[in-house]
């Protein structure tokens, strides 16, 4: 059976990066319990990001939230440059209130059916020029540069979110756009708590059983009964941390048993739930 891996961990409110690579080969997918903003410089990639896959062109901005399984397509060994950010989901939240929501951004995107903002002029936005304040000061040791790093991302963030509402931009479609398998995702995630057997999405859908697991593991790479596994475990994990008892938290997420929500939490994140293994996020795509 195939397997997502988790990605990292974050012990701050937020993470950035700027890297350069080449010959990165092919990236697993796997997902993250924090929000990540991509904002791609250049290479000939493309991102895949739950079943829809988006060719990046310089400039543009990727969100994947909390949970979503993705990972970076590469054509050719040219250099792949980008800027990650990583955001905390409880920081996040404690700007998401009427009149200031920095989530915004995210749900929008997600609205538009699509991961991926196009900005016309991103070079002259002031997105780009927050950006730039935050990358300068990357590993800056001047007096209280973790508080004046959190400023700048407090302003990158509004800018990216006033950017997102103008009329300057354009969500881009996905190669899948006239495909079911967007429609089976979205489906999944609103059901997980539900019957979500293959015979019973396949009823669903009047498709085939044979049809959608092929087609779904083809368009996606992952099969659809490890795809429904992670989600599961991503919005347990979710309950538990908002005080969820893990028992509930395992119902809740559709897990018949306790026991096979023990088996699969363990798998995949190679701890039990009562234990909260943390270390600094280390690897970006």
């Amino acid at each position: 059976m195939d397997r997502y891996s988790k990605k990292g961990y974050l012990y701050d409110n937020f993470k950035i990066f700027h890297l350069v690579d080449s010959n990165l080969g092919e990236i697993d997918f796997h997902y993250h319990d924090f929000h990540k903003v991509l904002i791609h410089l250049s290479g000939n990639t493309s991102y895949s990001i739950e079943g829809q896959t988006f060719d990046l062109q310089a400039d543009d901005i990727v969100f994947v939230s909390a949970g979503e399984v993705h990972r970076p397509i590469f054509h050719d060994d040219s250099p792949y440059e980008r800027i990650i950010i990583y955001i905390s989901k409880e920081f996040l939240a404690e700007y998401s209130r009427e009149g200031n929501d920095l989530s915004y951004c995210f749900r929008n995107a997600m609205e538009k059916g699509s991961h991926v903002l196009r900005l016309h002029s991103f070079k002259n936005s002031k997105v780009a020029a927050a950006v730039g304040k935050l990358t300068a000061n990357l590993g800056n040791d001047d007096y209280a540069n973790e508080l004046f790093m959190q400023v700048l991302f407090l302003e990158f963030m509004i800018e990216l979110n006033r950017a997102a509402i103008g009329d300057e931009v354009e969500y881009i479609s996905t190669n899948y756009a006239g495909s079911k398998i967007g429609e089976i995702i979205h489906y999944i995630n609103e059901h997980l708590a539900e019957d979500l057997s293959v015979d019973a999405i396949a009823g669903q859908f009047y498709l085939s059983r044979y049809y959608l697991m092929h087609t779904f593991k083809d368009e996606t790479g992952y099969t659809i009964g490890n795809y429904i596994s992670i989600k599961r475990l991503s919005l347990a994990q979710s309950l538990i941390n908002s005080g969820v008892a893990i028992v509930e938290a395992a119902e809740q997420a559709g897990f018949g048993t306790y026991s096979t929500f023990l088996r699969a939490y363990k798998k995949t994140y190679g701890t039990s739930p009562k234990k909260k293994a943390m270390s600094q996020a280390s690897l970006s795509f």
